[in-house]
């Protein structure tokens, strides 16, 4: 009996997509105060880091006006998950409060990754390398695959078009994430750059430079990527890295080669069965030695 193929994943409609993250927009309805130790960071967040500086940033606004937009929170096992709004949270924490407002959601798991995604998305401090992959998954929910899948429906859509566009269209527009074209064409491929390059990304590395380094011979990128990190512009990366490809390449030496021709040219039975015209070869061959050769040979 023949397995039945899986079924795609639906496609969730627009509005259904972004209809649980648009009470993000109303910061006072269905708001109360929860305690901080209640709430439990969430597992769909799409930053891999939390600036020190920005957060202690955030931490100084708190304590002057307050936490002014709730987090969005759905119900978990001895309090809430935090969907959105972790940042605040930890900054809530820096400033010494002991509740912040929340909007409590019953959101499943697709909706509150939807909302997690679009209210990071709309929100600074995102990483290039954040922003991309949030973008990535959030199309996938939009077209109904993984982010895999997704990625090569992107880039299947501007190249040939086909129903996928519609979609993506409707999805970037309504988020305000300028053109999906352009995303697919400059942003997209930052996803398979090296993995230093990306967590550089993540740690405050302008894009421009990652993308100098990603695109640079791989033996060259580490230096690339120090140089980047310690404050080289763009024009002083590319220039290095124009000086590094014309740097002649060291070739490495074949010692078992050359420990074999040692051995031949060392053995008297071997020249003794040179001819007259071979002997004169060897001569000759032996007069255009490297000067390094013939200084070991002590004729120099």
């Amino acid at each position: 009996m023949t397995a039945r193929p899986k079924k795609p994943k639906p496609r969730l409609g627009l509005e259904a997509l972004l209809g649980d993250a648009s009470a993000l927009a109303r910061p006072g309805l269905d708001a109360r105060s929860v305690p901080l130790q209640s709430l439990r960071p969430g597992s769909f967040q799409p930053r891999r880091m939390f600036a020190q500086a920005a957060l202690d940033e955030l931490a100084r606004s708190i304590r002057e006006q307050g936490v002014l937009q709730p987090l969005l929170v759905r119900p978990a096992e001895d309090g809430f998950e935090i969907i959105a709004g972790e940042r605040r949270w930890r900054a809530a924490e820096l400033a010494g409060l002991s509740e912040v407002p929340v909007i409590v959601r019953d959101l499943d798991d697709t909706a509150a990754l939807a909302a997690a995604l679009i209210e990071n998305l709309q929100r600074e401090g995102l990483s290039m390398y954040e922003e991309v992959t949030a973008t990535v998954r959030l199309a996938a929910l939009a077209l109904g695959t993984d982010a895999d899948g997704a990625r090569g429906r992107l880039y299947r859509a501007r190249s040939h078009g086909g129903e996928d566009v519609a979609a993506l269209e409707a999805l970037f527009a309504r988020l305000a994430l300028g053109e999906w074209t352009s995303f697919v064409t400059n942003k997209l491929r930052i996803l398979s750059w090296p993995q230093p390059v990306l967590d550089a990304l993540d740690a405050g590395l302008p894009y421009t430079l990652g993308g100098v380094v990603a695109a640079a011979p791989s033996e060259h990128q580490a230096e690339l990527l120090a140089l980047a990190l310690s404050g080289a512009t763009h024009r002083e990366l590319r220039d290095r890295l124009a000086a590094l490809r014309d740097r002649p390449t060291r070739t490495a030496l074949n010692e078992r080669e050359v420990a074999r021709l040692g051995r031949t040219l060392g053995s008297v039975t071997w020249l003794r069965r040179l001819n007259d015209k071979e002997q004169s070869e060897l001569n000759k061959w032996m007069g255009k030695m490297p000067d390094s050769v013939k200084k070991a040979l002590g004729q120099e």
